[in-house]
């Protein structure tokens, strides 16, 4: 293990990256943030500089023992595996199958159709229309799924992985003015996830590169 502070190169606004805060939080290891603004100077992610940090020129990435780890969920997999407490994964093998699927559901099937690179290709006028329909017809299949996996959180009473995965797409829902009305399911658990402090010293409101007038 190599000594100093990991160093996440993140983004105020990105779910992706708010995946990884919450992590480092829940396990409490501290880290050093380097900011990648993906709006300005034509985005900071397209730097040459960020490129040898990662190649996909995307956040969240994690300098951490020695190496260099893109995409969340690996990330937080990679954290899991090194530093186990508290678990993200359930020990049980079909819980923790759960805790994955519902990771993915999120992070591969509706993140990406809203994210700011896929929604660029699109009339400005159809932005918004496009993002909501990804996001509605994932809820739609995560509230079903939620039905028979979640107790206080997505799988069981246990903080997982999926949670993770779930506060900051609400927050996207949110954004995108998705009415939540239709996923009582959905919208209990991200209000008991809001309430923990992991969760709230890696919102978004709360980053260093937030900008002030959305500063919590």
């Amino acid at each position: 293990m190599q000594a100093g502070k990991p160093i996440l190169y993140s983004y105020f606004r990105s779910s992706c990256s708010w995946r990884v805060r919450i992590a480092l939080a829940l396990k409490g290891i501290d880290y050093e943030i380097i900011p990648i603004n993906l709006i300005k100077d034509g985005g900071q992610q397209f730097s040459k500089e960020f490129q040898a940090v990662n190649p996909m020129k995307q956040v969240p990435a994690l300098k951490i023992d020695g190496v260099t780890i893109g995409q969340s969920l690996a990330i937080i997999e990679y954290l899991e595996e090194t530093r186990p407490t508290p678990p993200l994964l359930p020990q049980d093998p079909k819980k923790r199958a759960s805790v994955r699927m519902i990771s993915d559901l999120i992070a591969s099937g509706i993140q990406p159709l809203q994210n700011l690179s896929v929604l660029k290709q699109v009339e400005e006028e159809n932005q918004l229309p496009v993002a909501q329909k990804a996001i509605i017809s994932g809820f739609d299949a995560l509230e079903q799924i939620l039905q028979s996996t979640a107790g206080k959180y997505c799988v069981g009473d246990q903080v997982s992985m999926a949670d993770l995965c779930l506060a900051p797409q609400v927050a996207n829902a949110e954004r995108f003015k998705v009415d939540l009305a239709p996923y009582p399911i959905i919208s209990r658990i991200n209000k008991a996830l809001l309430a923990l402090e992991a969760f709230q010293v890696s919102h978004p409101r709360r980053q260093p590169d937030t900008p002030a007038e959305l500063r919590a």
